[in-house]
């Protein structure tokens, strides 16, 4: 009677593991180093067709905590715009969203509503950066950032921008940020800026660094002051700090040195001369010494000369590979990159292409007549 009853029990078993989503039939599974999962959590999330074997991957401590808000997180993304599939995504990659009290997220969604012109637009940045919206830790210190920066004029697409990027740079006191501001507005007006300008400035800069508030107000006098040092005028500097997309608080003083020290060596070039490398060429100021040695390197390996580069210093830019195909691209066009300038292989890959297809549309014209129409296949 015995074996029967077990027999039994083990069908049973078997046949609700079949009806269980295919998550449910490892989640009840425990080991000594591994926590229970919630299976409701687990179901709903199964419901809502997330991957349940990613987030138990990378994130699996989520589905073992008792309290989860699976279906009013997934209502509030739904009444924000996202769709279902939407909803999955966001929820693969941000698992952690689940465990926020709905009426957190309630008032997270009002503060980026302040920034961002509609719902819809706000699902966008929801979808791209899930971390950065359910971060909720510290809002008041979120809500006087925001304010400060509207009190600035600063357009309402940057301050959404930063939120998303960096939300960090929310989430510490206003204080902070009011200090790197003030220090970047000094500098500015030091270095010749307008006023009138500053706000204008001061987008670009935020627009093309988002960590720039992160930055300790102090580097960017540490910066700066070497580089006058250095003898670089209040116009060049103020170019550089556009130039680097404000980066250059980031560099250290000893880390600038020897990539100079090491630019003035292998070009052999006056202090003036390395100034202007540095003017074409901002990026050589945080580049390391193996990488600089490296692209150096690759640009002699192709036959290219030390005058080439002090003309055109920004070709160290690129990548010793793009260097070399964009070199045996201009030599398929029979253009020889020794006897020629290097101005032809800088700059983007659009800038590029620009400038080899005019070499082969000269190509393709008789040197007789200049002004002919070119030959088409069909001739």
């Amino acid at each position: 009677m015995l074996r029967i009853t077990s027999a039994t029990l083990y069908t049973c078993s078997q046949r609700v593991r079949l009806l269980l989503p295919p998550s449910a039939s490892t989640s009840t599974e425990t080991s000594p180093s591994k926590r229970v999962e919630n299976q409701r959590t687990v179901d709903s999330l199964y419901e809502l067709s997330v991957d349940i074997r990613k987030v138990r991957k990378f994130r699996g401590w989520v589905l073992s905590e008792c309290s989860a808000y699976v279906s009013e997180t997934a209502d509030l993304l739904r009444d924000m715009g996202a769709d279902t599939t939407a909803i999955a995504h966001i929820l693969e990659t941000h698992p952690e969203a689940i465990l926020c009290r709905p009426e957190d997220v309630v008032t997270q969604r009002d503060l980026w509503l302040s920034v961002c012109p509609s719902k819809r637009q706000l699902m966008n940045i929801v979808e791209k950066f899930p971390a950065s919206f359910f971060t909720l830790t510290h809002q008041g210190n979120q809500r006087a950032n925001i304010l400060y920066l509207q009190n600035l004029r600063l357009s309402k697409r940057i301050i959404s921008k930063l939120m998303a990027s960096a939300p960090q740079s929310f989430s510490q006191p206003v204080e902070r940020n009011q200090e790197v501001i003030h220090t970047l507005r000094e500098i500015y007006l030091d270095l010749g800026g307008e006023e009138r300008n500053l706000r204008v400035w001061l987008q670009k800069l935020l627009s093309q660094n988002p960590y720039i508030l992160l930055q300790p107000a102090e580097a960017w006098r540490d910066s700066l002051g070497f580089l006058r040092e250095k003898g670089f005028t209040t116009e060049e500097l103020l170019s550089l700090v556009s130039s680097l997309r404000a980066s250059i608080a980031e560099l250290k003083p000893e880390d600038m040195q020897r990539a100079m020290d090491y630019i003035e060596a292998a070009l052999c070039c006056s202090k003036d001369g390395l100034k202007q490398v540095v003017i074409r060429c901002p990026a050589v100021l945080y580049y390391s010494l193996p990488t600089l040695l490296g692209r150096f390197q690759g640009l002699m390996d192709a036959g290219v000369t030390m005058d080439q580069v002090k003309e055109s210093p920004n070709v160290l830019e690129l990548t010793t590979q793009i260097v070399l195909y964009r070199i045996q691209k201009l030599a398929s066009y029979g253009y020889d990159i020794r006897s020629g300038s290097l101005a032809v292989i800088v700059g983007t890959k659009k800038d590029f292409e620009a400038s080899y297809g005019k070499l082969q549309l000269r190509q393709q014209r008789p040197l007789f007549n200049p002004v002919a129409p070119l030959k088409s296949a069909e001739d």
